[in-house]
This record gives structure tokens, C-alpha cells and sequence, in this order.
């Protein structure tokens, strides 16, 4: 009985159920039902990946037009000049500094109060990520509006301030990675978890091709009826990267909305 139920396939993406057949055209198309619940597996998992996207969209957002923020502030840090060039390396340092206290503090602790082995379940890590993201988005939004003021009255930021939307963004990176790290190599199956641990990484890729594709779009449409795009010009106190941000943040959120909804089931 128990080797009949393994040779029968799942009702769930019954449409798939199709590639089971005895006499395929060719060899090589004959399909397992072990193969065609893999897929399956796969196929259920993808919501979660893409739920991470939009995190590296804003990830690679900031990475550029924070650098031209941080150009037009003032990165005088005594007795240096910091070049604004090198201000993508804020969020790799605040990883740096976040991961052990991660890994030593944060889950411990939370096994303790919550009296089980894993502390944090990768679910909510992920979860948590993204909403850091949020709060990254809304930091650069706020951030970007003093930046402007202090412009048009003649008073030079300190580009340090744009190390609280890399502190939110690093520390979201974080915790989604690890989330979903955890998530593929728990869910994914045995034979797959290379492929599936592989998609965390894809996830950036992704991310970074979308946020070029987003900035085409938001220029196209907010660049028509003679009026000047967003992000586009030479003078940076012309654009409006403050709209973008939230515009980012916006979508964030709509991307959060999603992801509880495909991680209650």
C-alpha cells in the first residue's frame, strides 16, 4: 500500500499530473512521479523566492543614488575627506558588525524566551527582513527631503546620515538571507537543495535587473507632457528621488502583504 501511495501522484498542480504517462514519444520525456513532486516542490517555493526581490531592488536603489546623495552632502569626516564612492561599503560593515551579535545574542536569546531549538523560524526571518526594508525606504525618503531643505538654505548635510537607511537595509539583508537559506534547504527537496539554495542568490540578480527596469518605467511616465523625469538630469536638487523612495517604499509594503499571504499557507 505504502508503495502504491508513492507511485501515485499528488492532487495539488494536478495539471502536471499530465507529464506521468507509460508510453512517452521519447525516452527521455518519461517522468517519475518522485520527478514530477519535485517540480511540484519547486514550483510551491517560488512565491517565497520572489518575495525577496523587491529587498534588492531597493539594496541596489540605494546603492547608486546614494552615492550621488552622498556627493552633493558634505563627507568631511576629520581629518578625512571620504570619496562618496565608497559609501556601499556602509552596508557590508554594518553586516559585518550585525552577524555575530546575530549568531551569539539575538538566537539565543530568542531560544530562550521562546524555549525551542531553532529561536527564530526562517519564515519570520524573512518576514522581518522585509519589513526592515520598509523602514529602509521610508529612512531615505526622510533623509533625502532634510538633504534637499538643507540645499535650498545653503546648509551642507553630513553624508553620514545616509548609514541609517544602509543600517535598516544591511540588517534586513541579513535576516532574509539567512530566512531563506533556511527555508529552501528545509523545504526543498533532497536531491534539489543545491538548485534551490542557488535561487538565494538569483534573487539579487533579479533584483538589481528590476530596479533598472523600474527606473526606465518611472522616468518614462513621470518624464511625459514636457515635464522633467524623476531620476534623470545633472542637478540632483532637480530630481525627485524623495517620490521614488516612497514610491519604493510603497511597493515594499505590497510586497510584505504577499508574502504573509503565501506564508500562511
Amino acid at each position: 500500500d505504502q508503495k502504491q501511495a508513492n507511485e501515485t501522484p499528488s492532487q495539488d498542480l494536478r495539471f502536471l499530473n499530465k507529464a506521468i504517462t507509460d508510453h512517452p514519444c521519447f525516452d527521455i520525456l518519461k517522468c517519475s512521479v518522485q520527478e514530477l513532486e519535485d517540480v511540484k516542490m519547486v514550483i510551491r517555493i517560488l512565491p517565497m523566492f520572489a518575495s525577496t526581490v523587491m529587498l534588492y531592488v531597493c539594496l541596489a536603489q540605494l546603492s547608486t543614488f546614494s552615492v550621488q546623495q552622498a556627493a552633493a552632502m558634505n563627507t568631511n569626516l576629520v581629518p578625512l575627506k571620504v570619496p562618496p564612492a565608497s559609501l556601499p561599503i556602509f552596508p557590508v560593515v554594518f553586516i559585518m558588525i550585525l552577524a555575530p551579535s546575530y549568531d551569539r545574542v539575538v538566537i539565543p536569546l530568542a531560544r530562550r524566551v521562546r524555549n525551542n531549538e531553532t529561536g527564530i523560524e526562517y519564515l519570520e526571518k524573512i518576514g522581518f527582513g522585509l519589513v526592515l526594508s520598509i523602514l529602509a525606504m521610508g529612512a531615505a525618503a526622510q533623509i533625502e527631503i532634510r538633504r534637499k531643505r538643507g540645499a535650498s538654505e545653503s546648509r551642507s548635510m553630513s553624508f553620514l546620515w545616509i548609514g541609517v537607511q544602509y543600517l535598516f537595509l544591511g540588517s534586513a539583508d541579513l535576516f532574509s538571507l539567512a530566512g531563506l537559506l533556511e527555508f529552501f534547504f528545509t523545504e526543498a527537496p533532497l536531491r534539489m537543495r543545491s538548485l534551490a539554495t542557488a535561487l538565494s542568490w538569483t534573487s539579487l540578480a533579479v533584483g538589481y535587473y528590476l530596479s533598472a527596469a523600474i527606473v526606465w518605467v518611472v522616468n518614462r511616465i513621470t518624464g511625459g507632457s514636457g515635464q522633467d523625469p524623476w531620476l534623470s538630469g545633472r542637478n540632483l536638487n532637480r530630481y525627485r528621488l524623495d517620490r521614488f523612495y516612497w514610491l519604493l517604499c510603497l511597493l515594499s509594503v505590497l510586497n510584505l502583504v504577499n508574502y504573509v499571504l503565501w506564508a500562511a499557507k
